[in-house]
Parts: C-alpha cells; structure tokens; sequence
C-alpha cells in the first residue's frame, strides 16, 4: 500500500511520502523530542501531528514529545511570533528536566526555527542529556532576509519584515520579535554582536561560555539538513553553519571558513574532526522531503 500527504505548515510545508509497513524499532528505543517552526504548532494533525504518527509508526515504541510553548496550540503558533526566545529555551528546559521518560536522555530534532532553539537547549541545559541532535532546514548563523512565506501568515512576515528592516536590533523589537532574535546582519555587525539577545549569545559572539562549548561538544552527532531549493531562509548555507562575510550580503563563507569554526568557539572544529557533524542535503524547498529519504538519512539517528 502506498500513498501520498502533503504536510502543511503555516509559512512553511513539509512533503512526505507514507510507505506503510516500512520498519521496526525497539521498545527500548532513545526518546524524541520535537520542536516545529515558525508558523506551526506541536500538534497540527496535517504537519507536526503528522512527523510524529510517522515516526512512532517507522520506531514502534519511541517516546516522542512534540514541544508545545504555551497552554494550548493557539499559544503555542503565536508564541513562534513574540515569545522571547530565552525564556522559550528555558520553559522547555525546565519541562524536559521534570519529564521521567526523559531522563535516559533523548535525542532531538528541530524543525526551521525549532532548530537552533533545540542546539540552545543543548547548549545550556545538559540534564537530561541530549544525545543527536538532528536540524532540519534550522538558521544557524541567523538570517538577512524573510523571501518567502506562504500560507495564512503571510501577513504576518510582511509586518515582521517591515519591523525587521526598520530596527531589528532596538530593544522593543529583540524583546518582542522572535526572528529578530536570531536576525543576522553582516552589514551591522557590531550591532548584531551587541544587541542580539539571542543568536549573538548561542554563537558565542560576545565572548566563550566555556559550559556552553562543553555540552555542545557532548552531542554523539549534529545532523544539520540544508534544502537546496530553499526559498524561505536566506542565506540557505546558514542551515549548514555557513552565512555572508562580515561587511556585506553578496558572498558567503563556509562554516569551515568561519571564525567560528577556526576559533573553534563552540567546539564545532574538533566536533567535525572527530566526525561528530553530518551535512545532509534535500532537493527541495523549505522542510519538503519524502518518507524515503527520512528514513534512509535522519531514521539511523534517532533508533
């Protein structure tokens, strides 16, 4: 039996491919945690709702927690808008640290912005401790751009854009506009490295948190998927660490280029020697990828 479901995201989609009968996990099986995107929801039965049905299906037994930031799914989409971005991280740490099936430890898979909201987890909040941490179309050297949104919320990301244009670095706007948290602009970079309140901070902009570095380099693997016809994230090569160099929005550099990676800031250089990072890519845009190739590139990491 084989059929086809497009999953839908608000602003984002996701295109699997349903093979049934495909195959079977442990009931021992390493937990899963989930954190969607901007746009979506924990629960949406056409996108998150859907990932996890799938992979409970592909891993029969796996604990699977889709994160919902919030007390109902409204919250939860809307809080993907304008809850600080912190305190987020520090909700769901707390969450994870209270949830007994968790304390084995688990591994973790980010959708878009759920992405480097789940590396900030790792990052700061080592108990329960996070095993692979698996980034699916995630920014994280940010974003210089908001191309592309389709969907209900398009109205949305144009007010989002406007305000980003506008003063993405003013307090008002970093307190109150989650992509602003993780806006990065290479033609301001003082700016950025200053009043990000977020992404400056994880990326160790403003000085080395050694703990931070330290928990990072914890992970058994970092599973970064880049989607090579994106048109939502711009640049796309900050889904693989990469991003503009300083100065300007035209050339781009690899993460291995960058400082740091070659200051080795987050420990990512001796990650990447001790063959702890995986570059995967998709042909296809923003979160769309069938079955198939779920299951022959993210399914190993999270058995």
């Amino acid at each position: 039996m084989r059929f086809s479901l497009e999953l839908r995201l608000i602003g984002v989609s996701v295109c699997v491919l349903l093979l049934c009968g495909s195959s079977c996990g442990s009931n021992a099986s390493v937990p899963l945690v989930m954190w969607h995107g901007m746009g979506d929801s924990c629960c949406n039965p056409l996108s998150m709702g859907a990932m996890k049905k799938m992979v409970e299906e592909e891993v029969p037994g796996i604990y699977v927690l889709s994160l919902m930031i919030g007390k109902s799914v409204i919250q939860d989409t809307e809080n993907g808008f304008f809850m600080d971005v912190n305190e987020q991280v520090s909700l769901v740490c707390d969450q994870l640290s209270q949830d007994p099936k968790l304390k084995g430890g688990y591994n973790a898979m980010g959708f878009s912005q759920g992405s480097q909201f789940l590396r900030a987890v790792a990052q700061r909040c080592p108990d329960p401790p996070m095993k692979n941490l698996i980034s699916v179309g995630g920014q994280h050297q940010g974003v210089f751009g908001l191309p592309h949104c389709p969907g209900e919320s398009s109205h949305i990301c144009d007010w989002i854009r406007k305000k980003l244009n506008s003063g993405a670095y003013t307090d008002a706007i970093q307190k109150h506009l989650v992509q602003a948290q993780y806006w990065h602009d290479p033609l301001n970079d003082d700016l950025y490295k200053k009043y990000s309140l977020f992404l400056a901070d994880i990326n160790q902009e403003r000085g080395v948190n050694e703990t931070y570095k330290k928990n990072l380099m914890s992970l058994n693997k970092f599973v970064m998927v880049k989607f090579l016809q994106d048109t939502m994230v711009d640049p796309v090569d900050s889904e693989w660490f990469g991003f503009y160099k300083t100065g300007q929005g035209k050339e781009l550099e690899t993460l291995q280029e960058s400082a740091i990676y070659t200051e080795d800031r987050l420990g990512l250089k001796e990650m990447d020697s001790a063959g702890k990072l995986v570059f995967l890519a998709s042909d296809g845009d923003h979160l769309q990828f069938t079955r198939e190739w779920f299951n022959e590139h993210l399914l190993p990491y999270i058995r």
